[in-house]
């Protein structure tokens, strides 16, 4: 009889599940690109990643890790323009993104950005009832290029045919987002101004009240570019003039903040410096609120950086620097990092042969870019987000 030959083992796939926590800590450290596909290995997985906890977690852990984007794109811009994405320290570009959706004034306009999380508006010239023409905001939209979503937003509570500014900022408290407007209408004598917000997580709109001087005659926005949103605040420069008995008139300067937390307005002071009259921006540095105010010079301009050093204390505005301009110059902004971004004018009207500097405040240091456009930009920071992947009423392209 033949003897049997031994059969090797069989091998047996051992089942190793890792628990959830390690599951979900690995996801959460993984791309935008990547968790768009692995919602497709299992439906745990598709709940886990598109849940409001795991966006946040998400969010969170690539904040800690940002690398540091930026997305740019001209103050005029067309609808079917590109944006693009450039490193923050260099400007060198990465990658572009086209707007996937159009305003019938044919213009799209930057109102801010949170996360990579982007919002739009369009400037519309209009005619108001006493045929005055102004610019107004209609359509707003929300937009994430990361995972390709965007959605309208309903209208709004207040009339359209008002001079409005809008905001953008992030509720770090519910991972939510919420846009401002703050709007006055064209009567006589001039009203105080009238707020709503829209709440993404409710996708709705409702009025907020302002607290205003009792004398003010007049008062306008001192600023077109994008609305700063610092240490849980969003801002907006005002200039006012108010009455002081009689015949005499105050010339103030001052801002407006909204606190996203508690949706509520106050005023904070500018620095008390009466040089560098010729121009004025408020922005950001560094996560700190700034102003950067210009002084035309016999050969050149000037340009005077303050901070506030510690958030809503007037004492705190420090004289950053002063960096020395040349005199057909536009203010962009500041990068994550600090560097002031500027467009040099060859004449006084734009052209594509302006350059777009990088300077260090503190060396002075230049550094061109490779950037081209004919119409000064809008800058803001980029980077990839799961928000709107669990929202209503979204469209995907």
């Amino acid at each position: 009889m033949k003897e049997a030959r031994p059969q090797p083992p069989i091998l047996r796939q051992k089942k190793n599940h890792l628990p959830d926590d390690i599951v979900l800590d690995i996801l959460a450290r993984l791309p935008v690109k990547s968790l768009l596909r692995f919602r497709c290995v299992h439906k745990s997985w598709y709940f886990r990643i598109t849940s409001p906890n795991f966006i946040s977690t998400h969010l969170n852990m690539f904040l800690r890790h940002n690398q540091g984007y930026v997305i740019h794109m001209p103050t005029i811009n067309l609808d079917n323009q590109d944006l693009k994405v450039a490193c923050d320290r260099t400007f060198d570009g990465i990658s572009e993104f086209k707007i996937p959706f159009s305003f019938q004034s044919g213009l799209a306009f930057l109102v801010g950005s949170c996360n990579g999380l982007l919002c739009f508006s369009d400037f519309r010239l209009q005619n108001s009832l006493i045929n005055n023409a102004f610019f107004g905001f209609n359509d707003v939209y929300l937009w994430n290029p990361s995972i390709r979503k965007f959605k309208k937003l309903p209208d709004t509570c207040l009339s359209q045919l008002h001079l409005a500014k809008l905001g953008f900022a992030h509720h770090s408290q519910k991972n939510d987002y919420k846009v401002v407007r703050i709007s006055r209408p064209f009567t006589e004598p001039m009203p105080p101004p009238e707020a709503e917000v829209y709440t993404l997580s409710s996708d709705s709109w409702k009025r907020v009240g302002i607290s205003w001087r009792p004398n003010v005659v007049f008062y306008k926005f001192s600023c077109v570019k994008p609305f700063p949103f610092v240490s849980g605040h969003l801002h907006w420069m005002l200039d006012m003039i108010e009455e002081a008995g009689g015949q005499e008139m105050h010339c103030i300067e001052m801002i407006l903040s909204f606190d996203v937390n508690s949706e509520k307005f106050k005023e904070l002071p500018l620095p008390n410096d009466h040089s560098f009259k010729d121009g004025k921006n408020l922005t950001s540095i560094k996560e700190k609120l700034a102003l950067a105010k210009f002084e035309q010079q016999p050969h050149g301009m000037l340009c005077c950086i303050w901070v506030m050093r510690e958030y809503g204390v007037s004492e705190s505005w420090n004289k950053l620097c002063v960096v020395p301009v040349v005199t057909h110059t536009c203010f962009i902004g500041f990068t994550k990092y600090g560097s002031l971004l500027i467009q040099k004018k060859t004449q006084e009207i734009c052209s594509l042969e302006d350059k777009y500097v990088l300077i260090d405040p503190e060396t002075l240091h230049e550094k061109e870019t490779s950037i081209q456009a004919i119409h000064p930009l809008v800058i803001a920071t980029y980077m990839e987000n799961l928000a709107l992947l669990d929202g209503a009423n979204v469209i995907s392209y």
